[in-house]
């Protein structure tokens, strides 16, 4: 098991900056505006030739225990007890600020290694700003900057005593190593993508944990649901909107299953967002979603279903995500049974290309139908996966022609000679006709619908590329 790493700092000293820096990916949200990192972050880092896990953490800051800012330290504070040794950043241009001796006070108090790390030391004045750190009481601080790369063989030779794990035996020591940990460092690449990604972003090859996004809109009790799965309060929840606004991911097992949770911020239309830094939020989400494989799409019972619902429902089956609508606060509704007939004539309405979508009905404040929400993604995942044999395929279209042929436009009947499936995540079938683009939409979905009931298919985003001219498969082997 990887050692553990926890920055800590006041807001604004670049605590997110760093966590890129050490993860080599652009992952964290950073901003000029103080408190943008609320939940804690967590990933693999790789500094030369130490491999550790590095947690970023909200901005330490003195708040009443019920207020928001007193819940971000809460979470900081349980980051510091869990981890190995913690890096304690300050800002270097800006000079001490009484809350940096109260939380160097706090750190020399519970006994934990500690490093310290003078940060935007880019200038000679930001140098001789950070000399003031030595009476912090935690030693000589690292002249360091995170936005440039600054100090890191330094950061490495403080590290080191405390971050066992090296990568591997035949590890390149720092001198050797810096120029291959620049060159990954700048790199702005997703863990999650490799050469056999389809077109989609997905990869093909063997498969790995079940990349599970949820999303919403605002408030709809997104993080709540993920602390609820998880079995503890992770993530920071409470009354205010648009508390979460980084992508948090978490590994988790369900059942012998592997899991990664990502809990997004909440997306509004874009016409209503006026501030920067919640743009940036909502391109983070639609970035989680895009390397997804299924999406729960978190709506509120008591408004269900409302015009940015469908908006980011659509957005998901357009990305060719697989979706589950997971509807919370449903001990709230008065009236189930018309509330969820309701539900579904919207869903088949607005998203007719999913047929069979899965409806569940929860409380993630309760607990109430949460047993049923991971059988559902699971069995919808596995669906998404689906591989059809091309014989099974040809068998059902030419069952499917013959009792529905295709339309003869200006008195020339369009001849569907086969069909096979190109790839899967989501499934996606090639289909031949003599005049493709004379089909119609109509006839595709027909086929489509006919697919999924043959198949098994009910939920995922179904694809039909149509193909002109010659069959290529015709003279191999089925």
């Amino acid at each position: 098991m990887l050692a553990s790493l926890a920055i800590v700092g006041r807001p604004n000293v670049g605590k997110s900056t760093l966590f890129n820096r050490l993860t080599g990916r652009r992952s964290a949200l950073v901003h000029d505006r103080p408190g943008v990192t609320r939940d804690r972050r967590e990933g693999e880092a790789e500094l030369y030739d130490l491999s550790f896990r590095v947690v970023d953490t909200a901005g330490l800051e003195e708040a009443p225990p019920d207020s928001l800012a007193g819940r971000m330290r809460a979470q900081s504070e349980l980051a510091v007890e869990e981890a190995d040794v913690v890096v304690f950043v300050i800002d270097a241009r800006s000079g001490l600020l009484p809350d940096d001796e109260r939380f160097a006070a706090w750190l020399r108090r519970l006994k934990k290694p500690v490093v310290l790390l003078a940060n935007k030391c880019e200038g000679r004045l930001a140098e001789a700003m950070a000399a003031e750190a030595h009476r912090l009481g935690l030693g000589t601080p690292i002249v360091f900057s995170a936005e440039h790369g600054l100090g890191l063989s330094d950061l490495h030779d403080a590290l080191a005593p405390y971050l066992s794990g090296s990568k591997d035996e035949e590890s390149l020591d720092p001198g050797d190593a810096a120029e291959e940990q620049e060159a990954a460092i700048e790199e702005d690449v997703d863990q999650d993508q490799d050469e056999d990604q389809d077109e989609d972003g997905t990869e093909e090859g063997p498969r790995g944990p079940i990349q599970m996004v949820v999303i919403g809109r605002p408030n709809v009790g997104k993080s709540t649901l993920v602390n609820r799965l998880i079995g503890e309060e992770r993530l920071l929840t409470g009354p205010e909107a648009g508390i979460t606004r980084d992508s948090i991911a978490l590994d988790w097992e369900h059942k012998g299953q592997a899991i990664r949770l990502i809990d997004t911020a909440g997306l509004r239309r874009r016409g209503k967002i006026k501030d920067g830094l919640e743009r940036l939020a909502g391109a983070d989400t639609r970035r989680a979603l895009r390397y997804a494989h299924v999406a729960v799409l978190l709506v509120d019972a008591t408004q269900p279903l409302e015009r940015q619902d469908l908006s980011i429902a659509e957005s998901v089956v357009e990305e060719g995500r697989a979706l589950v609508l997971a509807i919370n606060k449903w001990d709230l509704v008065e009236d189930p049974k018309a509330t969820m007939a309701d539900i579904r004539r919207r869903v088949e309405q607005a998203l007719p290309r999913v047929r069979g979508l899965p409806l569940v009905t929860l409380s993630a404040k309760t607990g109430r139908g949460m047993p049923r929400l991971l059988p559902a993604v699971v069995q919808l995942y596995e669906a998404w996966n689906r591989r059809i044999p091309t014989a099974q395929l040809n068998r059902f279209l030419s069952a499917a022609v013959a009792q529905h042929p295709p339309p003869a436009p200006a008195g020339r009947r369009i001849r569907v000679k086969y069909m096979t499936q190109i790839k899967s995540r989501p499934p996606t079938f090639a289909l031949f006709a003599n005049q493709a683009d004379a089909l119609p939409e109509s006839y595709l979905r027909y086929l489509e619908n006919g697919l999924r009931q043959a198949f098994d298919l009910s939920g995922p985003p179904l694809r039909l590329r149509l193909r002109a001219g010659k069959n290529p498969y015709a003279d191999k082997e089925r």
